[in-house]
């Protein structure tokens, strides 16, 4: 099955949260040296401690490019080519605004001066709203999300407690690095309004989603996403409530980011197919996972 062709749509949301990322990251966080989270955070750190020619831009891209490229087999072509727009987006527009646009943010924000609680809250907040966009547009603009997804199962932890880890290890390499441990925990409080935002944006709480799928071809649909996930589904029977109809339900993990492939998978298939979905607060492998 070929994937949907990309919906213009969802580009146009992409290049503008693509910029609103950048406008938190760029304009907030970036002048009072706080720090972003994931491959975001990373490159604002590199930017520090690398030559002038090295630039937050150069290494937004350098560094989320190829980590998306990895997770294509995971993740799918749309999610790639889609999210691969939204980092380019971001990582031009943050060019664009440190070098090109007559905004000073070399020292102090523009918009929150120095006050670190201020640039800390607004720009996790605006960041977050740039990187919800996406993920509910079908991409993701931090390769955080990539490698979380990929992995977490292997290493038998959840995906929020591998992107937790990771920023905690960032952090504390950023207050070495700086000699100062007071911007690295502003940068907490980045971080937590930042996926909490995201979180707000997204409409879920968790990476997890179960998926209810009523449909009368459960078996070429279960097929489908088999091939599409590597990973399988169950199959109850079930009757139509009002038109009496034999039907089946498909009860199938996908995590927050696999929602519009699930989607294309289905109705590529079933196009009258049903599809609910739940949070999922936890999920335990199997002993054959």
């Amino acid at each position: 099955m070929k994937e949907k062709v990309f919906d213009i749509k969802n580009f146009i949301v992409l290049f503008f949260a693509g910029i609103i990322n950048s406008i938190g990251v760029v304009m907030f966080l970036f002048p009072v040296k706080l720090y972003d989270s994931g491959i975001s955070g990373l490159s604002m750190l590199l930017d520090q401690i690398t030559p002038p020619y090295l630039t937050l831009s150069l290494f937004l891209a350098l560094i989320n490019i190829p980590i998306f490229l990895f997770g294509l087999k995971k993740q799918g072509i749309s999610f790639t080519v889609y999210s691969v727009f939204a980092v380019l987006i971001y990582s031009v527009s943050s060019f664009l605004i440190m070098n090109v646009l007559p905004i000073d943010v070399s020292f102090v924000s523009p918009l929150a001066g120095k006050d670190l609680l201020l640039c800390a809250i607004f720009g996790g907040a605006i960041s977050g709203v740039g990187s919800g966009l996406t993920i509910r547009f079908g991409g993701a603009i931090d390769g955080i999300d990539v490698l979380s997804v990929v992995f977490a199962k292997k290493i038998g932890i959840s995906i929020g407690t591998f992107v937790m880890i990771f920023n905690f290890i960032l952090y504390v390499a950023c207050g070495i690095a700086v000699s100062d441990w007071i911007l690295p925990r502003y940068s907490i409080v980045t971080y937590f309004v930042g996926a909490k935002t995201v979180d707000f944006v997204v409409e879920g709480i968790d990476s997890s989603k179960c998926a209810m799928i009523v449909t009368t071809k459960a078996n070429e649909i279960s097929d489908e996403l088999s091939k599409s996930f590597q990973s399988s589904g169950t199959i109850v029977k079930a009757i139509g409530g009002y038109s009496k109809e034999d039907k089946q339900i498909i009860y199938f993990i996908v995590n927050r980011f696999q929602i519009n492939k699930l989607k294309t998978a289905v109705h590529s298939i079933d196009s009258s197919a049903y599809i609910a979905l739940q949070d999922v607060s936890d999920i335990v492998p199997s002993e054959k996972d």
